[in-house]
């Protein structure tokens, strides 16, 4: 391996550009990301964007796992707190040996390359969350939906239990992003409204 294979900057600035356009009345509306509120999925970026940089930095080996949806809690300052963990989140997979060997997230372990690829799935993909629910416009670089796309392509229609729900269907003519979120179990014209 020879160092950063992508750079997850225009990712995480996109989260965290959505996560700054989150108003406080709307903390307890509902999310794409099934029985969790605003509020909750804030509070799982947070934990998620903290784990993966212990991944990168090797520290999350042999850490206990994740907490559940039950213990999703958004700390005061969250505002702040986010964005500074997405900024340290890229700053720790740029370093080169970021992406050798293998690492750990909530108990999982594998080839830290791999794991980088969740990251960036998490990243993404809850940053549609977030926007979806906030009513808010996001897009993310065609880069990183080609390195999604190469890891969701070949997810079985009915989804990976702990990390992917059963398939949408979207047309091989949709958008690649809409193909990403189908294949992660997003419906892409999933909205708030009733």
């Amino acid at each position: 391996m020879n160092g950063p294979q992508f750079d997850m900057k225009s990712a995480a600035g996109a989260l965290a550009a959505v996560v700054a356009g989150v108003r406080d009345d709307q903390l307890e509306l509902p999310t794409p990301s099934p029985e969790r509120t605003v509020g909750m999925l804030l509070a799982h970026i947070a934990g998620f964007s903290t784990a993966f940089r212990e991944a990168a930095t090797k520290e999350g080996i042999g850490k206990s796992q994740p907490p559940s949806d039950a213990d999703l809690v958004l700390e005061q300052g969250w505002r702040e707190l986010i964005p500074a963990q997405l900024e340290a989140l890229v700053a720790a997979w740029r370093e080169p040996g970021a992406w050798e060997g293998e690492t750990e997230v909530g108990g999982v372990r594998g080839a830290a390359a791999q794991m980088a690829v969740f990251a960036l799935d998490e990243v993404v993909i809850h940053g549609w969350d977030l926007a979806r629910a906030t009513a808010q416009e996001y897009q993310p670089n065609e880069d990183d939906l080609a390195v999604l796309w190469e890891m969701v392509r070949h997810t079985p229609d009915a989804g990976t239990p702990g990390l992917f729900g059963p398939a949408v269907p979207t047309g091989s003519d949709s958008p690649l992003f809409d193909r990403v979120l189908g294949r992660t179990g997003r419906d892409p014209r999933w909205t708030a409204e009733p």
